[in-house]
């Protein structure tokens, strides 16, 4: 006990000199993966280790204390044989597969002071931790977590400060890393076969669904867009609700989509060059707060009038819960089940 009472206040002591950290929306820092593995695989294998000692009085002997090693994109980390404590900190992308598998982080990341509504399933006896982009370290330490959840959109020296209290493994913001990410949870918590079957099932009624509405999409512009702080934005092909509405349900890509780096703000009169057939809209309050009217202010502009999709009844706006990432299996599973019961699944 005395060790473990040294080791915590050693390591408060050095919580206290540091600086919350902010990230960029859509930046992959470099190395993060690599430079991260070491401040993992030394809180996980080191028997002096802040986070092992806050969680192995009580456990010293047991088999939980044991190790196993699991590989995540290419990068391998020691964890404990059975996690039970994890903390979510910048990874809404984790949150909502926590959502799919019914996993309950013992601490998770809050967005505007409060946890969001659609994680409350999931939140009810969780521990606030932060904000998106700024974890507190000195709470996430008082929760001697066995596993931290953190995001590869935080720079390296925020991996490298959550990795010096707790086994760190940053989650991949990339919609294309949906299946990587959701696996890496069920195998932590020991939920693969429920995995499997959630993507068994969503690959399937994704290919039967694109079967059905394929001639409706066929030859048509197709475009999803994202409100944020009054500005429309629209993503790369891989990103946000793209690889759902390109990839699994067959819409062709239109060319602003293609060339899109990453998330790019345009114009009423570029979207109304575009002219899109079908248009999805997703407006968060809590992304609008300075301009909490853009949504009606556009709705009631001519231009946007004269859009094809608007005209003629095929705008769809927040057809899921606007707070939802997109490139996830919650997001996936929510937005398929949602066009399954839109006019375009209707029959033709």
């Amino acid at each position: 006990m005395l060790k473990k009472l040294s080791i915590l206040v050693i390591a408060l002591g050095v919580m206290v000199s540091l600086a919350a950290c902010g990230t960029k929306e859509e930046t992959k820092p470099a190395n993060a993966g690599a430079a991260n593995q070491q401040t993992a695989n030394s809180a996980s294998s080191d028997g002096n280790s802040t986070a092992k000692d806050g969680n192995s009085t009580a456990q010293d002997g047991d088999a939980s204390a044991e190790a196993r090693t699991i590989n995540y994109l290419g990068q391998e980390y020691t964890v404990p044989a059975k996690v039970e404590k994890i903390v979510i900190t910048g990874s809404v992308e984790s949150m909502e597969d926590a959502l799919v598998l019914d996993v309950k982080p013992v601490g998770a990341l809050t967005m505007g002071g409060s946890f969001e509504p659609l994680f409350a399933g999931i939140t009810d006896g969780a521990v606030a931790i932060g904000e998106k982009t700024q974890p507190n370290l000195e709470t996430i330490l008082k929760l001697a977590p066995d596993v931290i959840l953190a995001s590869t959109k935080f720079p390296a020296e925020t991996l490298e400060k959550l990795g010096k209290v707790g086994l760190t493994i940053p989650v991949s913001h990339i919609s294309t890393d949906w299946e990587a990410n959701l696996k890496l949870l069920a195998e932590l918590t020991g939920k693969e076969g429920q995995s499997d079957e959630v993507l068994k099932t969503y690959k399937q009624e994704a290919a039967e669904l694109k079967e059905k509405i394929g001639p409706t999409l066929q030859g048509k512009s197709v475009l999803m867009i994202r409100l944020r702080s009054g500005s429309m934005m629209i993503y790369p092909e891989d990103v946000f609700f793209n690889p759902s509405l390109y990839g699994d349900l067959g819409a062709d890509v239109p060319e602003e989509v293609k060339q899109a780096k990453a998330q790019q703000m345009i114009s009423l009169e570029k979207l109304s060059e575009m002219n899109p057939d079908y248009l999805f809209v997703q407006f968060s309050e809590a992304e609008n707060k300075d301009k909490p009217k853009a949504l009606e202010e556009l709705q009631s502009n001519p231009i946007w009038s004269s859009i094809n999709a608007v005209k003629n009844g095929n705008l769809f706006v927040n057809i899921v819960d606007p707070s939802a990432q997109g490139g996830t299996a919650y997001s996936k599973i929510a937005f398929l089940e949602a066009v399954k019961n839109s006019k375009l699944a209707e029959a033709k």
